[in-house]
């Protein structure tokens, strides 16, 4: 399976692919960074960013492609040009009817190094011994985008796995609910039903009560 990796930014855009699957040896294809210059207008630094990465899809012809998953940070500035290149690359992909997935950097962390709290060094480390390289590619948005798409190609079997099971699952949960929603299923007590369970029947067991009252018996007195 071949992955685009794709670390957002509106300054530099870090891209790289990798072959491989979970389980197999991994290869680099190929890395580098997508570059706009910070003086222009943010409309025309998207529209770079969106013709380096159609190139890149054009020439890589990937399988899927994954993303950073962009978090908030203090600086509004720089998390709204970080969520907008990522915009572009996801646009990018649909349009081509690619699979998208967006994965956090712990989970990349995670992936990469076995811990979710790596640092960047760790993390750059464990991408140059898997991938066989002779040195890490610089800058760190590049090997970021290798590092992403180690992630998706160890998670993405775990992923489908998941998805196929809930897909298999919805039938079963729609046909209960249709069940469950359908006329005459949860009856209501029938008054015989009530009557056998105790509810609304003649109550027994105290004197006097649901008897008929006796009639009043004449008194005969005896003349004097």
């Amino acid at each position: 399976m071949r992955v685009l990796g794709v670390d957002p930014g509106l300054t530099r855009c870090g891209v790289g692919v990798v072959d491989g699957a979970a389980g197999r040896a991994l290869r680099m294809v190929a890395v580098g960074v997508v570059r706009t210059p910070s003086d222009a207008p943010t409309p025309e630094r998207l529209l770079l960013i969106e013709r380096g990465i159609e190139e890149w899809l054009d020439v890589q012809r990937p399988e899927a492609v994954a993303v950073e998953r962009v978090f908030s940070q203090h600086n509004v500035r720089t998390v709204m040009g970080t969520a907008q290149a990522s915009a572009v690359a996801i646009l990018c992909a649909a349009r081509r009817g690619l699979p998208v997935a967006l994965h956090t950097p712990s989970e990349v962390k995670a992936a990469v190094t076995g811990s979710g709290r790596a640092d960047k060094a760790q993390v750059g480390a464990m991408v140059t011994r898997l991938l066989r390289l002779d040195a890490l590619p610089r800058p760190a948005d590049a090997a970021d985008a290798l590092a992403l798409a180690i992630c998706h190609l160890w998670r993405a079997p775990a992923q489908d796995r998941l998805l196929r099971a809930r897909a298999a699952g919805a039938p079963a949960r729609a046909a209960t609910a249709a069940r469950a929603a359908a006329p005459g299923v949860r009856r209501t007590a029938r008054p015989a039903d009530r009557g056998a369970a105790g509810q609304g029947a003649p109550r027994a067991g105290r004197a006097g009560q649901d008897r008929p009252e006796p009639r009043d018996r004449e008194i005969r007195r005896d003349p004097a």
